[in-house]
């Protein structure tokens, strides 16, 4: 069973360009049959500094850009095991999708 902010290999056709995806969904809905990602894109294709709204991480030795305007969800059963974790970096995670969603800039 996967747990928010985990890491978890495309399952998708894009994998050179998005390596891997990044669970945000809250575990109060873990029940669902589906998953709330985020992409997580390679930093060569992505071409910005790390920043609140794009936060830089490495997975398996390879810098990746969270890409919150890609967020979508995918049918549980088309993740596989989680590979990481990026729970220690939940407040990143959180203020990048709170830029996203954030009425601020109205």
């Amino acid at each position: 069973m996967s747990d928010q902010f985990d890491v978890h290999r495309n399952p998708g056709r894009s994998q050179r360009v998005i390596p891997f995806v990044l669970m945000v969904q809250s575990n109060r809905f873990r029940r669902s049959k589906r998953r709330v990602v985020v992409p997580l894109v390679a930093a060569e294709e992505f071409g910005v500094a790390d920043s609140d709204v794009g936060p830089h991480f490495v997975i398996d030795d390879r810098p990746v850009v969270l890409d919150s305007l890609q967020i979508t969800n995918v049918p549980r059963d088309a993740l596989g095991p989680a590979i990481a974790s990026l729970a220690p970096e939940d407040h990143r995670i959180i203020n990048a999708m709170d830029a996203l969603l954030s009425r601020a800039w109205r």
